[in-house]
Order: structure tokens, then C-alpha cells, then sequence
């Protein structure tokens, strides 16, 4: 399996990667946990509130430039992004190619 380097626009002409397929892309983004087969999701710890909203603020640098976006969570230290193509329903290659940008960051 290969991943693109940059997430690709995503009309909902193509199907969302099924439940054994995804779990195959999921040594790709080490931290993130299958969800309902349909989203992939991690929760990100820090010292406190300014630390997790700088973590929030430099993802959405990163979501805006590949034009793929998160479902952010932040409470006092913790943040959690949930990731899925609305599109279609489910996850496309763009889940996981954002997902390891992310983990980039920490």
C-alpha cells in the first residue's frame, strides 16, 4: 500500500476503504485507532491548555494547506482528532496521509 504525498480532492466519486482494508493502512499512522471501521481517531496529551491549542492550531495549518479537516476535540490538556471523508462516508487515503502529518508534529 502506498500513500500519496498530499491528500487529493474528494467529490464522493470513489468508495471509502472497508473495514479489513483499513485496518492494513493502519500501521501507516502508529497512535490512531479504527473507529466503527468508518474513522480513525487519536487523543494527544500535553502539559496544559496553551500546549494543546498550539498542537490544534499548527493541524490546522497543516488540514487547510491539503484541504482535508479534522473533527477537533479540546478539553484543558487533551485534544482528539477524528478523521473521516464526509464525502463519502467513510475513510479515503486522504485520512491517512493527514493522519501521518499530524504525528509529525508530536
Amino acid at each position: 500500500m502506498k500513500l500519496g504525498k498530499h491528500c487529493v480532492p474528494c467529490e464522493g466519486e470513489i468508495p471509502p476503504i472497508k473495514g479489513g482494508e483499513a485496518k492494513k493502512w493502519m500501521y501507516m499512522v502508529p497512535g490512531w485507532k479504527l473507529e466503527q471501521t468508518k474513522k480513525i481517531a487519536r487523543m494527544f496529551t500535553f502539559k496544559g491548555f496553551m500546549q494543546a491549542l498550539k498542537f490544534v492550531n499548527q493541524v490546522g495549518k497543516i488540514a487547510e494547506a491539503e484541504g482535508h479537516h479534522p473533527d477537533i476535540e479540546v478539553h484543558w490538556n487533551k485534544v482528539t482528532l477524528t478523521l473521516w471523508t464526509h464525502a463519502i462516508g467513510g475513510l479515503s487515503t486522504n485520512d491517512f496521509i493527514l493522519a501521518r502529518k499530524i504525528n509529525t508534529l508530536v
